[in-house]
């Protein structure tokens, strides 16, 4: 079959198609009406089936003709792509580029750099996953992602290139009516500490946690405190809807629940033992120069992730 539909073939079909002529199409490829002519009576002869009617000095496609056509457009455009994807690779642009997303992180600032890229014109396909804990480390171990955005933890030494995005404020939220958001605890009288939530007071609720997305690497525990149950979801926003709706408690990003506590609809409360402050990441493999890499590297590095310092 590829010795009879080759791609100078599909092109002859498609100009006859659209100038409507033998002579028209000849002219528009630089050829002689003869040479397209031979070309169409060795396709039909080699397919056997007429391709082209005759009407006057029009030509059109018959249904055998129109079914080869249309499915040879798709041949034409896919070779059309591959040869720009070729040329643009040996520009240094690459012809893919995979980014991996924390779920601690919002989606807008990468969303802006992708709208802000796409308008560039390059021909990148662009695979965006989300991860979260140690997922965005296992994501660049397997390969899985060029670029991971929020990661955290123990930083691997020799292996990637880093640069510091900010630090996420965790504080422990909880829905308004949700019976801690107003029950008054005095754990020390006599330091006048009443309002605090002492740890043992967590144990009667369920709490919600972020499940590790690693496939390959060792998983990691979200900072867990003792709870009589334990709810796994799969990113951050399901882990604030949860406690949204009072299903369990937790510690949240302060800058991902911003307007949930403009509102009241999650009450902020002290613990006894609050979470400190996780700097994040974004890293991507040492060695790699591609272009597209180069590029949101530049962008995600200083944009505006709502992260203190």
């Amino acid at each position: 079959m590829s010795a009879i539909l080759n791609l100078d073939a599909l092109k002859v079909l498609d100009a006859i198609d659209k100038k409507g002529s033998f002579a028209a199409a000849a002219e528009s490829l630089y050829r002689v009406p003869s040479a397209l002519t031979y070309t169409v009576q060795k396709l039909e002869q080699d397919l056997g089936s007429k391709l082209f009617e005759r009407r006057g000095t029009r030509s059109a496609l018959t249904p055998a003709g129109q079914l080869v056509l249309q499915e040879g457009r798709e041949i034409l455009a896919a070779a059309m792509r591959l040869e720009d994807a070729v040329r643009q690779l040996e520009t240094g642009w690459e012809t893919s580029i995979s980014l991996a997303l924390d779920t601690v992180l919002a989606d807008s600032p990468l969303f802006g750099a992708i709208a802000e890229f796409s308008n560039l014109g390059k021909q990148v396909t662009i695979n965006v996953s989300k991860e979260a804990l140690g997922g965005g480390w296992d994501a660049l171990y397997s390969k899985r992602a060029d670029i991971a955005i929020g990661v955290s933890g123990e930083l691997p030494r020799g292996q990637y290139e880093i640069a510091e995005l900010g630090q996420v404020e965790f504080v422990f939220a909880v829905a308004a009516q949700h019976p801690l958001a107003q029950q008054r605890f005095a754990t020390d009288l006599s330091a006048n500490d009443a309002g605090v939530i002492p740890m043992s007071a967590l144990l009667a609720y369920p709490a919600v946690v972020v499940a590790d997305s690693s496939v390959s690497l060792s998983q990691r525990s979200s900072g867990l405190f003792a709870s009589r149950q334990v709810i796994r979801v799969s990113s951050m926003p399901d882990k604030i809807s949860m406690q949204q709706r009072g299903i369990g408690i937790g510690f949240l990003p302060k800058h991902l629940i911003t307007d949930e506590l403009a509102s009241g609809e999650l009450v902020m409360r002290q613990v006894e033992k609050p979470r400190g402050k996780l700097p994040l990441y974004m890293a991507w493999r040492k060695g790699e120069q591609g272009k597209a890499l180069a590029w949101f590297v530049e962008r995600l590095k200083n944009a505006d992730w709502g992260l203190g310092a």
